[in-house]
């Protein structure tokens, strides 16, 4: 399924470009700006099993997206500076934002650099518990358990399941079946039993992950010096804030913000849901994190920036720069605001 929607996408993007569709499109659906969404940024890596490729990009793919921008004559700016021009409703220019969410170690090491290039701000937003070193990445724990199996075996939905994964294409669909069932799993707590279930059953030690990937609170406080950097939160625990009660998603952003104050002493004013789909926040989330007096709060849901947007500052959309489409022909399209319009419904706010 995943793959399916991967390939209409691909098609869907490719169409807008060859048709040119997206240079009319442009004067209508490009909005004021656009906060850009990437997680990974660090050199290809050589597996064919990669299905988490589409969070990471290669640093010389972010190098074209900021020199595409900077062609374009499009303000990158920091996530205050975006709120600064929201609520004055300062649009005489265009403008994008880059945030980087869960805080890994390559955002230091391959992001940054590029960023310095162009001396363009970007925003890094940290779940304590991955700082903290003892958060759990279950997403890269399943993706190394099928990896290193043949075979899979689960119970899913109460019944007994064996999964092919004795191919990488196999090893893609027992993923992608595997990623869905634990995705809706009731609570946080069910998935990470099942998650910590397979990785003891496959030889795989999900405790030492977010610290191989994660900056640390010390990594943080240095990364967080560099005047182009500013950190938001993302939670404690990286959990789907819409299955938890009113009390823990409340406590959630609350402690996560607070931890990283603590250790980084300064403030935190903006806000990234974990997973941030429809799923994992929604109206309640919003009003949360607007209570809590965040400044700001990104979603995944994909949509340009209108000035209709500033009226839902905790329900910011963002642009993906998704790794299964790093084609710099796209960024056209991307900035056009054709293909998120498309995949939204044309929708000018989607907040609710």
């Amino acid at each position: 399924m995943k793959q399916f929607r991967s390939n209409v996408i691909r098609a869907g993007l490719g169409a807008l470009y060859f048709t040119g569709a997206h240079h009319l499109l442009r004067p209508i659906l490009s909005g004021v700006g656009a906060i850009f969404m990437l997680h990974h940024v660090r050199p290809a890596r050589e597996p064919e099993f990669q299905p988490n490729r589409h969070l990471e990009v290669v640093p010389t793919f972010l190098r074209a997206t900021l020199s595409h921008l900077r062609s374009r004559g499009i303000d990158i700016i920091s996530i205050d500076e975006l709120h600064l021009r929201m609520v004055e409703r300062n649009f005489s220019r265009r403008f994008a934002c880059f945030t980087l969410d869960d805080g890994y170690r390559d955002n230091r090491d391959f992001a940054l650099p590029v960023m310095r290039e162009f001396d363009a701000p970007l925003t890094v937003y940290v779940a304590s518990d991955f700082a903290e070193g003892t958060g759990r990445l279950w997403w890269i724990a399943l993706e190394r358990v099928i990896a290193k199996a043949d075979m899979i075996d689960a119970k899913i939905g109460g019944v007994a399941t064996r999964l092919d994964a004795s191919t990488p294409a196999a090893k893609q669909g027992a993923f992608d079946r595997l990623h869905h069932w634990l995705r809706t799993l009731p609570g946080e707590h069910d998935l990470r039993r099942e998650v910590a279930a397979l990785c003891a059953r496959h030889g795989v030690d999900e405790t030492t992950i977010g610290r191989d990937l994660c900056m640390s609170w010390d990594e943080l406080k240095a990364f967080a010096d560099d005047p182009l950097v500013s950190i938001g939160a993302h939670s404690v625990t990286h959990c789907n804030l819409a299955r938890q009660s009113e009390e823990i998603a409340s406590q959630e952003m609350a402690i996560g913000r607070a931890r990283i104050e603590d250790a980084l002493q300064r403030p935190v004013l903006h806000l990234a849901y974990p997973y941030g789909d429809r799923h994992a926040a929604g109206p309640r989330e919003f009003a949360l994190a607007r209570a809590a007096g965040f400044k700001t709060a990104v979603t995944t849901r994909p949509g340009m920036l209108f000035a209709e947007n500033a009226d839902h500052l905790t329900a910011l959309p963002r642009v993906s720069l998704n790794g299964n489409f790093q084609d710099t022909r796209i960024l056209p399209v991307l900035t056009s605001g054709a293909a998120t319009a498309m995949w939204n419904g044309f929708r000018r706010v989607d907040a609710a």
